[in-house]
């Protein structure tokens, strides 16, 4: 039983603070690795956390995005830790992680939703993947996810969760995704190593694999327009998903609901993954 009443029943607008019903994040805090606009998925998870009650810190890439995720964020409160971090680089990693000591003496939650491929490795043939974008594609969308685990490991001193977000051309062929398909099922093996490291430490780690959305990353992939047509054709519920399912997802791995799962990959895409023709 909780030491409170829940008042969810007889009040629609709950805002009780320590509501685990209402706020099955309270007292949590998590950094969130990703947003670049309103549309990015980091973002629906984000503020899906932050309804649920988390307190969350931000990083963003360069000065381009800054100003993009310091008026999302605004809506959180003027006090909101943003800091810049490059996922490619282990000394900007370390020096963010350092700053968010000063701000917090522990983390509950990671979300990784970070990746990138040269926009002509998603263009032609996966044949024709260059050394080079075959290597940073990786380094930004699967070792980073090391990197940052590396060092909010030791902050999730009462066990935790770390959540990527994948897509499901890691497992089959999808045409363009070419080179980041290759990278995101390195993400998943990954998150599974990273899930045997880290489970004594009571650190939980998960991928949620997206259906395609309208994101930033998505417009670099070419026929992106045929793929979500596509879905609306076979998948079993007759499309995608939306932004407000991945950050319900988001919540309910954040959440002590999914307390034994990890290492998992959960599909949120109309149904479409279980599909063979």
């Amino acid at each position: 039983m909780n030491e409170h009443t829940c008042c969810c029943k007889e009040n629609d607008n709950c805002c009780c603070e320590k509501c685990t019903c209402c706020k099955p994040l309270a007292g949590k805090v998590g950094v969130v690795f990703g947003v670049a606009n309103k549309r990015s998925i980091a973002w629906a998870i984000a503020k899906a956390w932050h309804r649920s009650g988390a307190k969350l810190l931000f990083n963003y890439q360069g000065d381009r995005l800054k100003e993009n995720v310091e008026e999302l964020t605004s809506e959180f409160g003027s006090d909101v830790f943003l800091h810049p971090c490059d996922v490619s680089s282990d000394e900007q990693i370390a020096h963010f992680f350092n700053k968010v000591r000063e701000h917090t003496p522990k983390l509950d939650l990671l979300l990784h939703s970070v990746a990138f491929a040269p926009k002509d490795a998603l263009e032609n043939d996966f044949l024709s993947t260059s050394r080079e974008a075959f290597l940073t594609s990786h380094n930004i969308s699967a070792y980073s996810l090391v990197g940052l685990a590396r060092e909010a490991a030791p902050l999730m001193t009462e066990g935790g969760s770390m959540i990527a977000m994948t897509y499901y051309g890691s497992t089959k062929v999808v045409p363009h995704y070419n080179v980041m398909g290759v990278a995101k099922a390195s993400l998943e093996a990954t998150t599974r190593y990273l899930a045997y490291d880290l489970g004594k430490k009571k650190i939980r780690v998960n991928c949620i694999s997206a259906g395609p959305l309208q994101t930033l990353a998505a417009r670099g992939v070419s026929g992106f327009s045929a793929m979500i047509k596509h879905y609306e054709e076979h998948a079993p519920l007759g499309r995608t998903c939306t932004h407000d399912e991945i950050g319900h997802t988001g919540v309910f791995l954040a959440s002590d609901c999914s307390s034994g799962m990890t290492g998992q990959v959960i599909y949120v895409d109309g149904g479409y993954e279980i599909m063979g023709m």
